[in-house]
Formats: structure tokens, C-alpha cells, sequence
């Protein structure tokens, strides 16, 4: 068995290296064995053999298969429920405490670049769009509730001045983030595999595994083999089943959709995004936007609730890309993918532990690229002896999903739809 082919993208058509990994075979021992071959597997794994541990990386598929090689390639800085909704449910103890690390995703990925030397087109700079000026007032509560938490790199230009920015009609206004930034999530991702290895790290692509048994050691089993770790760090995102069912009747994978054009002339990318930065608008079903490094529009958008995708992603978005410029009514689409990420019902990400021995996080919902990468930090400082930044997510509380997955998937659908309404109506 060898591991797949990973989806047709614009990622893996342009990804830095096509080698595959063989299946793991016999069995293994280890310090920490890693399940799951994504942004917080690879980021646990990577610092944990900074740290001298002996680790093991399975994935089922292919590194990179889920939500990390398939994403809009944005560093968006926080989290998907900000720092006000945070306070007010679960205090200001707990506010400050993931305040403090807000943005500091951010800080790791580039420091990753930096230090392994990893090409992946970064790109500095992201910006949120106002559709309506409800939105507008709301940027500007963003901006300061982020200065309250001492995120002081943020800019407002409103409608006079923002389209020296976005060469769209459709916005009252925008805030740049300028730590914020763009790249390429698959050749990030990559990079980082390579620098695990040349360390002495050992990856498996191929490998899914059929059981996690918690214990001194643990035991991971997979078709044809099994690693007995000290240590198991489950990180598998929409793309694990089974091995966490207490957590899954907590979340849903939901799947978004993405194009990307021909390459664009540079009078047109220059006319488009003037300033090279990312976007994303504040809708609440939220359209996001960049260019690629060879100037192609990447533009995505949508939410599917189960992970089940459109009949057609180009017929789902295409209108999408023409609200927003309708100048490229001729331009011609050349890849067309969608992806699952995890949602949880509060939208703040899971951490925690089954038992001593086995440890999890996963659940971003949608701000996977910059909290996947803090994720595997504060595991590996947790696996290291201090667990207190891990903790500070352990402890908040995940409720089931009404009904479960099955009837939680229309009962997201009815409440996205209800969203949507208030986002074209301006309530």
C-alpha cells in the first residue's frame, strides 16, 4: 500500500517536493508518536525533536492531504471566536491567558521560514473588508479590542481610501493587519517535514491507524504495524475518525471551496490587489482572496456543513470572484478544489488528553493556518514537563452538537442561512 496522491490542486501542482514516504511496517518505539501528517502534527513533530525527543509521524493519506495543503493560505492572526466572546464566556482569567497567545501562530510560522530557509512565497499582510457599515463600525471594535491585547499593527481606511488597496466597488471600508501575511500552505508544510527529518525524525505516509490503546507505553497499531510511545499526539483534524469519538459528537467537519484563474497580466493583478495583501471580508459565510506567487487569483469561499462539497465548485464560487470583480467575467478558471476543516460549536479549538498518555488538539474552525502552528508548540511544551499554555485551552468546556452530527449538519445549514440573510440585508 502506498500512500494516495494528494487532491488536484493549485497547492500540489506547485507543491516543492512530490516524494512519497512507504507505509510503516513491523513495529516501532519511540518517545512520541504523532498521528497525522497536517500543520499540527508536522508543527508538534518539528518541536519536539528541537527538544531531543525520538518521534514518529504517521499519516494516512499523503502529508499534507486535509485542510493544511488545501487552505486560502492566509495568516490570519487570533482565533475563530475573538477575544470579547472569549471574556464574556469564560472570564477574563481565561481571556488573558489566550490573549497572550493570540499572535503568536503567527510569530512561529515565520520563524520556521526563517530558520530552515523554507520557500513558500510569503507575502506580507492581510486585510478584513466591510461589505455594510455595520461591518465598518465593527472593524473599528476589532481594532481596538486587538490593542487592548497589545496588537497595535492594525490600519483602518475607509471608503475614500481603501481602494488602494482592493480594486473592488463592493467594500465600505477595510483594516489591515500588516504582521499578517499569505504564502503557500503545502511548501510551508513541506519545508517543515524536511527540517523534522534532517533531525532524524521517521515519517510514514500510508499508514492509517485503527487504534490508539492509552498506557506505559501506549500503543498506536496501524494495517501493517504498530509504535509503542511513551507519549501519542492525535492530530488529525476533519480527517481523523474514531480514535476521538467523545470529541467528534463535539464537532463537524465542514468543507469550504476554492478557485484559482489563469495566470493574470500584471496590469490586471496590480489593478485587483494593488498591494499584494490578502482579504478576507466579515460576512458571516465570508469570501477570502490573494494572489498567487505567479499572479493567479486564488479565490475562495462558502461553507458546506458535514463536508460534503457542491456539484460544481467553479459554478459555487465563480459568481463569487464576478461580485467582486466582475472585470474578470473572460478569465478562465484553472483549479477548482474544496477541503474539510473542523468546527467546534463554540468555535475555539479542542486540546486535552485521554488519560496520561495521549494527547489531542485540533478544531480551528477556519483559522487553522496560525492556531495549528501555536498548537504544536504548546504540545511539545506540555510533552517537556510545563503544560500550563495547554492547559489554558484543555480547560475550556466543548458541548456535544444538538443531535449529534446528523442533525447538527441542518441545524447549521438553517443557522448560516439565517446569517447570510443578516449579511445581505446589512443587520
Amino acid at each position: 500500500m502506498s500512500a494516495s496522491r494528494l487532491p488536484l490542486s493549485y497547492y500540489a501542482a506547485t507543491a516543492s517536493d512530490a516524494s512519497q514516504h512507504a507505509p510503516l511496517e513491523g513495529a516501532l518505539d519511540c518517545d512520541v508518536c504523532v498521528v497525522g501528517g497536517g500543520f499540527t502534527g508536522v508543527s508538534t513533530a518539528l518541536h519536539l525533536i528541537e527538544r531531543g525527543f525520538d518521534v514518529v509521524l504517521l499519516e494516512a493519506e499523503q502529508l499534507g492531504f486535509g485542510a493544511s495543503g488545501r487552505n486560502g493560505g492566509q495568516i490570519v492572526n487570533s482565533y475563530s471566536r475573538d477575544m470579547d466572546v472569549i471574556e464574556a464566556r469564560y472570564g477574563a482569567e481565561t481571556a488573558r491567558a489566550l490573549g497572550s497567545m493570540a499572535f503568536e501562530g503567527n510569530r512561529i510560522i515565520r520563524e520556521r521560514i526563517t530558520r530552515y530557509a523554507i520557500d513558500c512565497d510569503l507575502k506580507e499582510g492581510n486585510l478584513f473588508a466591510a461589505c455594510t457599515e455595520r461591518q465598518w463600525q465593527g472593524l473599528k471594535d476589532h481594532r481596538a479590542l486587538w490593542a487592548r491585547y497589545g496588537h497595535s499593527e492594525l490600519e483602518l481606511l475607509g471608503r475614500d481610501a481603501y481602494r488602494r488597496e482592493v480594486g473592488s466597488k463592493r467594500y465600505t471600508g477595510v483594516l489591515i493587519d500588516h504582521s499578517g501575511g499569505h504564502l503557500h500552505p503545502l511548501n510551508l508544510l513541506l519545508g517543515q517535514v524536511r527540517a523534522f527529518e534532517a533531525q532524524g525524525g521517521r515519517v510514514f505516509e500510508g499508514s492509517p491507524v485503527i487504534s490508539v490503546t492509552p498506557g506505559e507505553p501506549a500503543c498506536v497499531r496501524t494495517e501493517r504495524g504498530e509504535v509503542r510511545a511513551s507519549k501519542v499526539v492525535l492530530a488529525g483534524n476533519a480527517y481523523m475518525s474514531g480514535l476521538l469519538p467523545d470529541m467528534e459528537r463535539r464537532s463537524m467537519p465542514a468543507s469550504t471551496q476554492i478557485i484559482t484563474t489563469e495566470p493574470l497580466t500584471d496590469a490586471q493583478a496590480r489593478a485587483l490587489l494593488p498591494t499584494d495583501r490578502a482579504v478576507e471580508d466579515c460576512n458571516y459565510l465570508l469570501d477570502y482572496y490573494r494572489l498567487t506567487a505567479d499572479q493567479r487569483l486564488l479565490y475562495g469561499g462558502g461553507v458546506s456543513y458535514g463536508g460534503q462539497d457542491p456539484d460544481s465548485i467553479e459554478g459555487a464560487i465563480r459568481p463569487k470572484l464576478l461580485t467582486t470583480f466582475p472585470e474578470l467575467s473572460d478569465v478562465r478558471i484553472d483549479y477548482a478544489w474544496s477541503g474539510n476543516f473542523l468546527l467546534t460549536l463554540n468555535r475555539l479549538p479542542q486540546f486535552g488528553r485521554v488519560e496520561a498518555s495521549v494527547y489531542y488538539a485540533q478544531g480551528y474552525s477556519g483559522h487553522g493556518v496560525t492556531c495549528s502552528h501555536l498548537a504544536g508548540c504548546l504540545v511539545a511544551e506540555a510533552l517537556a514537563g510545563d503544560g500550563s499554555r495547554f492547559d489554558a485551552f484543555a480547560g475550556i468546556a466543548h458541548r456535544r452538537l444538538p443531535g449529534g452530527r446528523t442533525f447538527s449538519v441542518p441545524l447549521s445549514a438553517l443557522g448560516a442561512w439565517y446569517y447570510q440573510l443578516r449579511d445581505r440585508l446589512g443587520w
